[in-house]
């Protein structure tokens, strides 16, 4: 079982920062793939970004050059370095993670920019 924790979310000001982590514990084998989900009130779950743990990463086209995905294998964490927030960036963003045997999902951390 794997078990992910998201932590850094919080209300910033638009043009502000904030830089979220997810730590994942538990029975994690072989390669993965993580990536940060976002959700806001009355839309689907999308995309933000994701990472391989070659660090290959892939972004949605509305954080391209905004947002920077990281992580550090050895300490099973993730990271999004977010820049030039916008209040349309609002929203849960929630962690995943995927492997061979399966994935899970973190709890979800919120995301507030005020305009």
């Amino acid at each position: 079982q794997v078990h992910l924790v998201e932590s850094g979310g919080g209300l910033v000001q638009a043009g502000g920062s904030l830089r979220l982590s997810c730590a994942a514990s538990g029975s994690i084998f072989g390669t993965t793939t993580m990536g940060w989900y976002r959700q806001a009130p009355g839309k689907q779950r999308e995309l933000v970004a994701d990472i391989t743990s070659a660090g290959r990463t892939n972004y949605a086209d509305s954080v391209k050059g905004r947002f920077i995905i990281s992580r550090d294998n050895a300490k099973n964490t993730m990271y999004l370095q977010m820049s030039s927030l916008k209040p349309e960036d609002t929203a849960t963003y929630y962690c995943n993670l995927q492997m061979v045997l399966g994935g899970a999902w973190g709890q979800g951390t919120q995301v507030t920019v005020s305009s």
